[in-house]
């Protein structure tokens, strides 16, 4: 719920302190400057030349696809580091932890963490209005914004615990100004192999065998790893309806128009083992 962060709101323009009007209709500092929260209760923080974010058929595929469960271990996974990383800190006993999730899409794995983290308050950023939507009600302690992830974000410096990217853009800069010093960034990356079977027959690529060192010296300047990362590797079962839905949200589905993919899509067996890998890194902010 937004009011319970509004006292790490931060206008992204000038830094000021953002209040909740009486209305609960917009965030306003003191000179003035608001922004709206639109009425499905996201605040919309987006500059005009923000990008569009994933449509409503891709966040309607992703939603369908994460309540399968088809990426349960990733979730579990992501909910372990920011446990790891909350009793890292300076006050481990914290009552009201805060967890910016940046490109959070629909909340699932956010929602995911706050349900086990007793007290803990969420701010799920996401650049996508369908995405946001559904952000807004994932959870009764997530605070939903709508904001280009890349851009300054609406929140005070050095006021979050821990960040979480998960599948999503970096921006290790704000990630380092809204962390406490004590804080961490969790990252969940897709590596080499991350549904390998599906890559030749529907013509996707395959990350990087470097993916990690890439992250490691993209972060480097701002950021120091809390030791190696860790693999997650696993086998789902998919059906035919289920890898239509794990290629729809994914971002081949902007490069490879839905008829094609559908075409290729046909030609694989009704079901298939899907390997789904990933790795999952803690990082503190250097001094």
């Amino acid at each position: 719920m937004l009011s319970d962060v509004t006292d790490i709101m931060a206008d992204p323009q000038t830094g000021q302190p953002l209040a909740l009007s009486a209305d609960n209709t917009t965030l306003s500092s003191a000179d003035g400057r608001g922004y709206v929260i639109a009425p499905e209760g996201f605040v919309v923080a987006k500059g005009p030349g923000a990008p569009l974010g994933d449509t409503g058929a891709m966040v309607h595929a992703r939603e369908t696809f994460l309540s399968g469960g088809q990426f349960g271990p990733f979730v579990e996974a992501v909910t372990e580091a920011v446990h790891d990383a909350l009793d890292d800190a300076a006050d481990p006993y914290l009552p009201h932890p805060v967890i910016v999730d940046l490109g959070a899409g629909t909340g699932y794995y956010l929602a995911h963490t706050l349900d086990d983290i007793a007290g803990a308050y969420g701010i799920g950023v996401d650049v996508s209005e369908p995405a946001a939507t559904l952000l807004a009600a994932s959870h009764p302690r997530v605070a939903a914004i709508c904001a280009d992830v890349t851009a300054t974000l609406p929140v005070a410096d050095h006021s979050v615990d821990v960040v979480t990217v998960v599948f999503a853009p970096h921006n290790p800069e704000e990630c380092a100004r809204i962390l406490k010093k004590d804080g961490q960034l969790v990252v969940l990356t897709a590596v080499a192999g991350h549904l390998s079977q599906l890559r030749a027959p529907l013509g996707i690529t395959d990350p990087d065998d470097d993916v990690l060192d890439k992250l490691n010296t993209l972060l480097g300047d701002r950021f120091s790893a809390v030791g190696p990362a860790e693999i997650v590797d696993y086998q789902m079962q998919l059906d035919q309806q289920a890898i239509a839905t794990q290629i729809s949200m994914s971002p081949s589905a902007r490069h490879i128009d839905a008829a094609t993919l559908a075409q290729r899509a046909a030609t694989l067996p009704d079901r298939m083992n899907v390997t789904a890998r990933a790795a999952i890194s803690r990082f503190t902010p250097n001094s």
